[in-house]
Formats: C-alpha cells, sequence, structure tokens
C-alpha cells in the first residue's frame, strides 16, 4: 500500500512539473507579423468586407498563445490562396461587439463566411491543411 502511495506522488508531482514547463513554453511563443494579405477586421469594416467573398475569419487576442501559435498558419493561408479566399483577422479585446455577434466563447476561433454568412466554424488550433480543405469545400 506505501508503495502504491509513492509512486501516486511521484506520478503526481512529474504531471505538476510537465504543466508548468508546458505553460511556461506557450507564454513565450512570440507575436507574428500579420501577412500583407490578412485583411484587419473591425465593427466598421466587418460586413463591407465579409460580403460578396469567401473569407476566414479569425478571432484572437494578443495574450492566447494557441492565438499566436495559429498565426504564422494562418499568414502561410493568406500567401497560398489566390484569389480563391481570404483570411481576416478580428481583436476580440478592441472589437467584443463582434465577438459576441458571433458568439465566440473560446479563442481561437475562426468562422468561415461566404458572403457574410457563417458556414463553418473551427474551435482551437488546425493544420493548414485542413483549413484550405474546408475552404476549398466552400467554394
Amino acid at each position: 500500500m506505501q508503495i502504491t502511495l509513492i509512486i501516486l506522488g511521484i506520478v503526481t508531482i512529474g504531471i505538476i512539473a510537465l504543466y508548468f514547463v508546458a505553460k511556461a513554453k506557450l507564454k513565450n511563443v512570440p507575436l507574428v507579423e500579420d501577412h500583407p494579405k490578412i485583411l484587419t477586421l473591425t465593427d466598421k469594416n466587418f460586413s463591407q468586407i465579409t460580403r460578396n467573398r469567401i473569407i476566414l475569419v479569425d478571432f484572437w487576442a494578443a495574450w492566447c498563445a494557441p492565438c499566436r501559435m495559429m498565426a504564422p498558419i494562418l499568414n502561410e493561408m493568406a500567401g497560398d490562396l489566390q484569389g480563391k479566399g481570404q483570411v481576416g483577422k478580428v481583436d476580440i479585446e478592441k472589437y467584443q461587439a463582434l465577438a459576441a455577434q458571433f458568439k465566440v466563447r473560446s479563442i481561437p476561433t475562426m468562422i468561415l463566411l461566404k458572403n457574410g454568412k457563417e458556414v463553418k466554424r473551427f474551435v482551437g488550433i488546425k493544420t493548414k491543411d485542413y483549413l484550405m480543405k474546408e475552404m476549398a469545400q466552400v467554394q
């Protein structure tokens, strides 16, 4: 019985240590500059920009480590889409009304819009291939 408790204690300490190491690494994920083709969406331009096009809208915040991990993926997508859609970003800290309008509960949330209407929603980190495939299906 004592050996079991000792082993359980060691495993618990190991899990806690891994948690703090992972958390520290996520906090250190650097901010990545947006690709020139990524559209910055605001409450004033959102309707106009999303109308009559296919656009993947990323709802994000600067303090969100998974959002920072998505930035390079979205940058690659913006460069590779070549007229088959676009990528836009909404900073939920600045434009909380947009986040509320689309019922964004966690970030990163990416919403695929066609002609301003939601077609699909993705929550969490997704691969470029997955997102490109989903966008191609909406064409």
